[in-house]
């Protein structure tokens, strides 16, 4: 399973179901979220063996017309990894404010470490 289609199966009830990866479609009503994968600490083996698993960093954005729901989105998405224990989920910030300034969406930012 890929590090998009774990996060999708943890975080696919959330927000009605608008949970996509990258970016939404235009005219997406919220909430909605959206989420990237940025990377991760690589775990190397001296032995030269590629890891069965691995250290995913991701980025989480929630999305709303206010930032009191993009907030309250933000709480669920957090409860929700930290729920599957398998992932021995890292939050690596707060939940912080972001801003589209096409959609004029207020949101919610936070930056997890999932273990998958």
């Amino acid at each position: 399973m890929t590090p998009h289609e774990k996060i999708f199966s943890v975080l696919g009830e959330l927000a009605g179901g608008r949970v996509f990866p990258g970016i939404a479609e235009p005219d997406t009503p919220t909430p909605y979220i959206t989420f990237q994968v940025i990377g991760g600490p690589p775990i190397n083996f001296v032995t030269g063996e590629t890891p069965t698993k691995r250290f995913v960093r991701v980025q989480i954005n929630m999305w709303s017309a206010t930032s009191i729901e993009a907030f309250e989105v933000a709480a669920h998405v957090e409860s929700a990894l930290r729920a599957e224990t398998a992932l021995q989920t890292e939050a690596l910030t707060s939940a912080g404010d972001t801003y589209d300034e096409l959609t004029e969406y207020r949101g919610a930012m936070q930056e997890f470490q999932l273990f998958l």
